[in-house]
Formats: C-alpha cells, sequence, structure tokens
C-alpha cells in the first residue's frame, strides 16, 4: 500500500497514522510525496512521526498537516528493542496543541509509558537528539570501562556488580550491557546482531552535531565518540548495535596507538574538508597531536610522526 491508502483508510476524527522512518527525505517524501500521507488524509487526522530526523523536518511537515486540517506531532522514541517489545518505550513529544496531544496519549501509553511532552513541535527531536548524544558517551565509556578492567584481570561479572551499584550506574551498564555473557537477552548475547546498529548511532550524531553547530553549542566529547563509532563501521560493525563499539575496542587490544592514529588522520581529513582542501590519506605525513593511551602516563600529550604508508615512524614525548 501506499502512504496514501493508508490515509484513506484512516475515519479522520479519533484516527491516527503513525510513522517511523529513516531520514528527514524519506519524511517528507511520505508525507508530501506525490503518493503521501497529505494527499489523501481526512482533515483532523493526527498524524504522529516517531522518526529521529532533523527538527526542522517535524516543523515543515506540521505546517503541510495544517494546512490540510490535520495536527502533527513529532514523538521520537527512546527504550530500543527491549522497550519496544515490553510496551515500555518512552516517547518524547513536541505538539503545538494541547488537544492534539491529549488525544495522542491513549496510542502512546498503548506502547510505552506516559509520554513527555518537551515543548512545540520540534521540541520531541531536539530532547531525543541530546539524549542519544549523552547515550553514544555512556555506551563508550561504559565499553572502554570493561575493557580496561578484563585487561587488568577483572571479572567483567564482578565489575557490572561494582558499577551497577555504583557511581558510573547507568542504562548502558545495568540494562543494555556490551559485554558478551553479562546479560541475556540484549545484543551482546547474540553477537550484536538486532538492536540499534552502529550506523544508526552515527546519523543521530550527525544529526545532534548538526544542531549542536547550529546553535553554537560546544559538543567536544560528541565529536570525538562520532570518529570513534565511524572507525568501528568502517571495520567492520555498521550493521552490528553500538554496543559492539566494545568489540571494536577488544579487537583492539595491544595497539592502542592504531586507534589514536586513526583517529588522527579522521581529524585531519575533517579538516581539511572544511578547509576545502583535498586530502590524501596516503600522503598523511605530517606530524600531527594526538592523546595516545599508554601505560605509564595515559594523560600525556603525544606528538606522533606519521609516515606515507600511515604508520607511526617516531612518538616523542
Amino acid at each position: 500500500s501506499s502512504p496514501a491508502e493508508v490515509a484513506s483508510a484512516v475515519t479522520g476524527e479519533g484516527g491516527a497514522v503513525f510513522t517511523m522512518l529513516h531520514s528527514g527525505a524519506a519524511v517528507r517524501e511520505v508525507y508530501t510525496g506525490a503518493n503521501g500521507l497529505l494527499s489523501a488524509c481526512k482533515p483532523q487526522t493526527l498524524l504522529v512521526d516517531c522518526s529521529t530526523v532533523e527538527p526542522a523536518t517535524a516543523r515543515e511537515m506540521s505546517s503541510a498537516a495544517a494546512a490540510h486540517g490535520c495536527d502533527f506531532l513529532d514523538a521520537p522514541v527512546s527504550g530500543g528493542a527491549p522497550g519496544a517489545a515490553s510496551a515500555s518505550l518512552t516517547f518524547m513529544v513536541g505538539s503545538d496543541s494541547d488537544a492534539a496531544f491529549a488525544a495522542a496519549t491513549p496510542f502512546f501509553t498503548q506502547m510505552g509509558k506516559p509520554p513527555v511532552r518537551c515543548g512545540s513541535v520540534g521540541a520531541g527531536l531536539a530532547v531525543k537528539l541530546a539524549n542519544n548524544l549523552a547515550l553514544s558517551l555512556q555506551m563508550l565509556a561504559t565499553a572502554e570501562a570493561f575493557s580496561l578492567g578484563k585487561a587488568q584481570g577483572v571479572d567483567p561479572h564482578v565489575l557490572a556488580q561494582v558499577m551497577n551499584v555504583s557511581t558510573a550506574r547507568c542504562w548502558s551498564s545495568d540494562t543494555y550491557n556490551p559485554v558478551p555473557g553479562i546479560l541475556e537477552g540484549v545484543p551482546a548475547a547474540r553477537e550484536y546482531e538486532g538492536g540499534f546498529a552502529t550506523s544508526l548511532m552515527l546519523k543521530d550524531l550527525r544529526l545532534a552535531l548538526d544542531a549542536a553547530a547550529a546553535v553554537g553549542a560546544p559538543t567536544p566529547s560528541a565529536e570525538h565518540a562520532r570518529r570513534l563509532y565511524r572507525l568501528s563501521a568502517e571495520r567492520g560493525f555498521a550493521s552490528r548495535d553500538f554496543g559492539s563499539i566494545y568489540a571494536f575496542l577488544e579487537a583492539a587490544r595491544g595497539e592502542p596507538d592504531s586507534i589514536s592514529v586513526a583517529l588522527a588522520e579522521a581529524w585531519a581529513e575533517e579538516a581539511a574538508t572544511a578547509a576545502g582542501e583535498s586530502f590524501d590519506s596516503g600522503a598523511f605525513g605530517e606530524e600531527v597531536v594526538a592523546a595516545v593511551a599508554e601505560t605509564t602516563a595515559p594523560a600525556t600529550a603525544t606528538t606522533v610522526k606519521i609516515g606515507q604508508d600511515g604508520k607511526v615512524v617516531a612518538p616523542s614525548a
């Protein structure tokens, strides 16, 4: 069925259409395309988009829906596959109308917790992007902590037991732990299949960083995290759950400099692109400053000479 056929089957007042799509372009096509929802929806139909896209896309669709006599709400979700399976999702809702939010609430509570109204249209997406920015860092820090513990001979079950009741307690550890064998029913227990793909986390980080750039909000840690998830994706984990960042780190065990060098190259490439210059990774032989993890001085900045083949030539303090 086309979106138009779906919309034509909805009664209008009291009826609702929910969508969840992978990009802003897809949302625009489904709503305003030749056979989109708005080409056939009846007045007073409630239109709810649960996609994670640009807040500007939600505001654009809201204006288009209003021209057809319909209310539009952005309602991205949090909770992942476990939340969907247990009907415990969190809906972050942006709505310009009290009545529309009230009308949508019974639908939300069938699929999750009582919804949180974040503000006008677009606010739900703004909150979701902030949430996923934090989640990306939380998972990365959790993965690094467990990798460090394992390298020091600590049983990961013991580390989880302590972290989950201590100051490091977080969803990425106590509910969605990235270490195989800690929890059942999570992606780490099935070789990171299913769940929230690394490629989707990268998409959300891009959206969050674009939003941050638009309002001048500094997000240096998220920029660093995006490069790490990008490296993970390039090394085979793109379609695996984003918790596979733990497996990515474990694969680099014994060669921490390899990640630092790759990050330095990624930074240089981004800087060249931003300056409108070409970047030849094969000829990347300039000195760069990279944070290189060393067991004797983990916080020391090290100057790394990178040769024509991209390998470290001569680190020097």
